[in-house]
């Protein structure tokens, strides 16, 4: 499957993605709290984050999450020439996959640094076997507001559309405090967590992606 409009989820399903990571002292309380109900998360990591804290880049490919890129800096790339931009997203790439070493293989999913991209760029990735992860639900949880307001507006928006992708950032307190309590909720009210994992080949030489279903 070539982007995330493939990723076909049944109603009640979520898939719980976390960027800018690994951060020391955050990211292990997210590992934490997932392990606590048994689901998995897709963690798309800086190259800068990942080569700064290679041993926690480790620790969520351990873990059994899946682990994608999410470029090196963190740059705007819809504002970077073209070369620059791709140049960004293979050195992140690149940082990743050495950070991780034998813990585990960098999966082929990529999400824009603020959503913000071009055509030529989305065409680019997807033509280069990578999968774009679009966002169905921002959480927000980078706006300074308390960990119950973020969780609330998560669920609210969630319940209205029944499923999707949430983003999350792995470098956040907030977020730290609120998953917990947002798992719990998500048990109660019937849903879901689903793990995106590539197959090792698919058809047309491309990878394939699948929804692996965790108990919440």
């Amino acid at each position: 499957m070539a982007s995330t409009a493939d990723i076909i989820l049944r109603p009640g399903e979520v898939i719980l993605t976390f960027d800018d990571g690994p951060r020391a002292g955050k990211t292990p309380k997210i590992l934490d709290a997932l392990d606590q109900y048994g689901v998995k998360g897709t963690f798309l990591m800086l190259g800068s984050a990942a080569k700064a804290n290679p041993e926690l880049a480790q620790e969520v490919a351990r873990r059994g999450h899946t682990v994608g890129s999410h470029t090196f800096d963190h740059a705007n790339l819809a504002n970077l020439p073209r070369q620059a931009a791709l140049d960004e997203i293979a050195r992140g790439e690149a940082a990743v996959a050495e950070a991780l070493g034998g813990a585990g293989r960098l999966a082929p999913f990529f999400r824009f640094p603020y959503l913000a991209q071009t055509g030529f760029l989305r065409t680019s990735l997807l033509h280069g076997d990578m999968v774009v992860l679009d966002v169905d639900i921002d959480s927000k949880d980078y706006y300074k507001e308390s960990a119950e307001t973020v969780a609330a507006r998560t669920l609210s928006r969630l319940d209205a559309r029944g499923s999707g992708i949430i983003l999350f950032h792995d470098i956040h307190q907030r977020t730290v405090e609120l998953l917990p309590d947002l798992l719990a909720e998500l048990q109660a009210r019937g849903y879901s967590v689903v793990r995106l994992a590539p197959k090792d080949s698919g058809v047309f030489g491309r990878s394939v992606i699948t929804a692996e279903l965790s108990d919440v």
